[in-house]
């Protein structure tokens, strides 16, 4: 059965980096990709556009395809953005069909400290997008969860709803929001590092702006 795979941030804004490795994960998995904003991240700052007009940025973005689609359900929620009751939701809805979480090597690395972790590797696959060669370092607690859920063939999700890892090795575009921000507040333009259409609309990166 075709995967569906799970690419979530804050979006704040979304920039090229994340469009590009939501795109390969989908090409490699043959997946559709929701993009999921979270509201109240619990493990960073808030962030600094609000939930509509993050999904505004979102829609603009991911106009003229559909491998990539918008998923605000985090954003309806009250409270913070906990991943497990995301993905509990979307296996009640989905029923047998495979699940693939995608994470960034760093944010895999750190998932001993997310609520409900374990529960994570029951309700999905894991899919975690990687430089090619990179090597993963990852505490014992987790590398013990971790090493027999291994698989090199993106056809062996398939077969199953949860349960699997498989490093994903993507293109790394050295993007920062962080950087993005600054620019924009310094009255610079990121030209190139955020999807053109975020500019026609002056509105869009005003939460940026001093």
């Amino acid at each position: 059965m075709k995967p569906l795979a799970i690419f979530g941030g804050t979006f704040d804004p979304v920039h090229l980096g994340h469009l590009c490795v939501a795109w390969e994960a989908s090409e490699l998995l043959d997946a559709e990709v929701l993009m999921m904003p979270s509201g109240i991240p619990p493990h960073r700052p808030p962030p600094i556009a609000g939930a509509n007009q993050r999904v505004a940025m979102l829609q603009v973005a991911l106009r003229e395809q559909s491998r990539l689609v918008l998923d605000a359900r985090e954003l309806t929620r009250s409270g913070p953005s906990y991943t497990v009751d995301t993905m509990i939701e979307l296996r009640a809805e989905q029923g047998d069909r495979p699940l693939v979480l995608l994470l960034g090597a760093d944010a895999f690395a750190g998932l001993p400290g997310w609520r409900g972790w374990r529960q994570l590797f029951a309700l999905a696959h894991i899919g975690v997008l990687s430089r090619p060669g990179e090597q993963l370092g990852l505490p014992d607690v987790l590398k013990d969860e971790a090493d027999p859920r291994w698989v090199d063939d993106p056809a062996a999700l398939r077969s199953l709803p949860s349960g699997k890892l498989i490093a994903l090795s993507v293109t790394p575009l050295e993007i920062s929001a962080t950087r993005i921000r600054e620019l924009i507040a310094a009255g610079r333009q990121p030209r190139y590092q955020l999807p053109s259409g975020l500019f026609d609309d002056p509105d869009l990166l005003a939460p940026y702006r001093r």
